[in-house]
């Protein structure tokens, strides 16, 4: 095992199987990325509401890479282990107009700076005692397509980019499907806290040093979407599998991720798809990951690992 790194220069602003590799590197190596926040280093912690009139949102949603993984294949599986994340001390949220689940709803722009303590929160309103737990993850990881162009790193899509999901932090392994040789990952947008959905459209933006493991995986060719697995027993249920579909159909997209888990439970658990079927409605849960970066959705179907016994899967 190697490890290597990718500046901060060393980004882009769209998913485009044409741009040269950042770096080559063998499966199972570790790769720290410098990575901007999702501003690409325009708001600053002195920051105020009126920087924002001044961005220019072009420049938005950087994505360092790509990393050329040698031995992946079209149809193999990129997993993406998660092991390290350092944020700087502050970070932002931001109300753009015409952006968000309320957009109409709230029209004029705002902005709140956050400080980032090393307690592992960061205060709403001290006063009023409400303070938000830091659990820091890359809003942005995916690698390209096979259709030849430059795609937005607004939007997901099934091969990853902005999925912006809370889950996958420190601990937890993404699993996405290749379409070109190397994989050629990219990862970006640091989160220090999110709730599903982001539905004001940001979350606690902020730049970050991620430390990703890179391992091509030629068992797992169910992998049409991004999976996740969690590794923090941090909700009631514990750990979760996680298939996930996306698609600018809200519903299209929760019908692809109840799809995409019968086929992980088939494959891995030996299951028919009748029993996974069900399986998934008496256990599974099914939630919104992403609803703000349009046109995708992200919807996950989330089966807890307790319910299920042991099999192949890492």
């Amino acid at each position: 095992m190697s490890i290597h790194s990718v500046r901060r220069e060393c980004a882009n602003l769209a998913w485009d199987n044409s741009i040269p590799p950042a770096l080559h590197v063998k499966s199972g190596d570790e790769i720290t990325f410098d990575c901007a926040d999702a501003s690409n280093g325009q708001l600053t912690a002195d920051s105020t509401v009126e920087t924002l009139e001044k961005l220019t949102l072009a420049g938005f949603n950087p994505v360092n890479g790509p990393v050329f993984v040698d031995g992946a294949q079209p149809g193999d599986t990129l997993q993406v282990d998660v092991l390290r994340i350092e944020n700087p001390e502050w970070g932002w949220t931001g109300l753009f107009p015409g952006f968000g689940i309320l957009a109409d709803e709230f029209p004029e722009p705002a902005l709140k700076i956050w400080k980032l303590e090393r307690e592992g929160f960061a205060w709403f309103d001290e006063k009023k005692g409400i303070k938000v737990p830091l659990r820091p993850f890359a809003g942005e990881m995916g690698v390209a397509q096979k259709k030849k162009g430059a795609f937005s790193v607004v939007p997901p899509y099934h091969t990853g980019g902005n999925i912006d999901t809370k889950h996958i932090t420190v601990g937890s392994t993404l699993f996405l499907p290749v379409e070109v040789e190397g994989a050629l990952f990219s990862i970006g947008d640091g989160h220090a806290a999110q709730g599903d959905g982001e539905v004001c459209g940001s979350a606690i933006e902020t730049a970050m040093k991620v430390t990703v493991r890179l391992s091509v995986r030629k068992d797992k060719p169910y992998t049409k979407t991004p999976h996740f697995s969690t590794a923090t027993a941090d909700t009631p249920s514990g750990e979760y599998y996680c298939t996930t579909g996306i698609d600018s159909d809200v519903r299209e997209a929760m019908r692809s991720a109840v799809r995409n888990m019968i086929d992980f439970l088939v494959a891995e658990y030996g299951l028919d798809r009748v029993g996974a079927y069900i399986l998934c409605s008496v256990a599974g849960d099914l939630r919104m990951h992403e609803v703000v970066d349009m046109p995708n959705y992200v919807i996950g179907m989330m089966m807890p690992k307790s319910v299920l016994g042991p099999s192949n899967e890492v």
